[in-house]
Parts: structure tokens; sequence; C-alpha cells
């Protein structure tokens, strides 16, 4: 997992997690959520998170945008490593550095489509750059509902309101949490769309958990976590691939059916996949 290079030199990734370990509670009861995973999200790229329940997919998320603390380890956003962060620092950074696109909108009902956009920039005291807030408009194709209220969209609409939102201030990193949980097969085919082409044409990143096939089929990569670690990645994902490898990964996990368990390495699934 290389980032993109720049000149001679190599360019930070947009985000990095380095031997990140997220541990809730303590002694008996202590749970392990991340258990120490490296990974880079390199710039202008789109990576799908993916992995069955409990295996740490939003843990991952939440501490990389740094909206949860984590263990040890270190998250770095362009370089910038949070735990050396102030409240007041990770506050400026959410706000400027990170866009998040969650399973809720979090629209606030009050507002003009227009005025939810450039929320982020308003509440920092800043305008927003004209040509930029066109162009992140035309993206989402919601010129026409700039004055209507969320409660006057379409699900869908309202998704790529929020999608907006989260480019508005152009961010290093755009994090989308289940986007399309809450969406019909049309709606969610719409925020995909967008956020595929916020990257290929808007030279954005984005971090995807999801646990959709057809949905991971519109990233870069997949990475696979398993008991909060990273067990496999898939380049060039398409919905049948993505398949499967999931069931790879779960006969690796459990073996045949009727048979014992077989426990195979990240390699030997790529093996068996490829």
């Amino acid at each position: 997992m290389t980032s993109s290079l720049t000149g001679d030199q190599q360019a930070p990734a947009a985000a990095q997690a380095v031997e990140l370990r997220k541990v809730y509670g303590s002694g008996q009861t202590a749970v392990t959520a991340l258990a120490g995973v490296s990974a880079e999200f390199p710039a202008g790229e789109f990576t799908a998170i993916m992995g069955p329940s409990g295996s740490g997919k939003s843990t991952l998320m939440h501490c990389l945008a740094g909206l949860d603390t984590f263990t040890s380890g270190e998250v770095f956003i362009g370089g910038d490593a949070l735990s050396t962060m102030s409240d007041k620092r990770l506050t400026e950074l959410r706000r400027d550095r990170v866009g998040f696109v969650f399973q809720q909108y979090n629209l606030l009902p009050t507002l003009t489509a227009e005025e939810n956009i450039t929320l982020p920039l308003a509440i920092a005291g800043r305008k927003p750059d004209p040509a930029w807030f066109a162009a992140v408009v035309a993206a989402v194709s919601l010129g026409d509902r700039l004055k209507h209220r969320p409660n006057e969209l379409s699900g869908g609409q309202q998704q790529r309101l929020a999608c907006a939102r989260a480019l508005i201030s152009r961010p290093a990193v755009v994090f989308a949490d289940e986007p399309t949980g809450n969406l019909d097969s049309h709606s969610s085919a719409e925020v995909l769309d967008f956020l595929r082409h916020s990257v290929s044409d808007l030279g954005q990143t984005v971090v995807m958990v999801t646990h959709e096939p057809t949905a991971a089929a519109y990233s870069d990569r997949v990475l696979f976590l398993e008991d909060g670690l990273i067990v496999d990645e898939l380049l060039a994902p398409t919905a049948e691939s993505v398949l499967d490898r999931m069931k790879l990964l779960e006969l690796a996990a459990h073996g045949t059916p009727g048979g014992a368990a077989t426990h195979r390495s990240p390699a030997q699934v790529r093996t068996a996949g490829a």
C-alpha cells in the first residue's frame, strides 16, 4: 500500500493508521476492537472497508476521523499525528480537513439545502469558494433544490446533500460509514456514483465502510477486517470478486462445511482467490 508520488518525494497519505489498537474496558471485561491495524489511504483513492459485524470497521473509521480516541498506535491525517493534537486542534481538524457521511444524514431540518451544504464553513466563519461550491452542487445534481429544506427532498437527495456538505471545505479525506444503509437501490447508486465521481474527477479521497459487495465495487480497493485486524486486500474490485473473497475468508475462518476449521494466512487466501 503505497502513497502517490510527487516529484522525487513520497507524498504523505491522506490518512494512515500505524499499529492502531483500541480496547474498551479493562481486566476481564476488556474488549479489543482493533488489534494493531496498519494501513495507508493514499490521496485521490477510494477505499472500501468490509468485514463481519464486530470486526472493527466503524471503530477504525471513527479513530481515523478523530471521532474516537485510540489505546495505542498512531493516526495521521496528511502527515499530522492525531495523538499530539490538543482538543482545539482536533476540533479544527474535524471541521476543516475531514468530511463525514453517515447512514443517518444529520441534516438540520430548519436550514435550506444550500445552508446545510455551507454549514461547516459558516461555523468556521468562512465563505465558500464560488467555483468550488458550483462544482460540488453540480456533482450532486442539486442545483434546482438549493432552496428546499431536507423534508422536501428524497432520501437519496438528502444523502447527496450530506455528501456535498462533507466536500465543501475541501477536506483531506471523506469518511463514509454505511452511507447507503437507509437507501433503496436507485438512491444508493446515485450516492455511490457521486462518491466515485468525487474521487475520479474532483481528486477527493474517500474511505467507506460498507457490507454491500455492490457498493464496494465502486472503490479502487477493498480492505477486509476480521477480529480487529486487516486480513486481506482486493484491488480493482467487482461485486462478484468481493463476494467471492468474502466467501474465501469465511471458509478460512471457519473451515469447510462438515470439516475441521482451516486457518490460512491472508496471503494464502489471496492466492486461493487469484
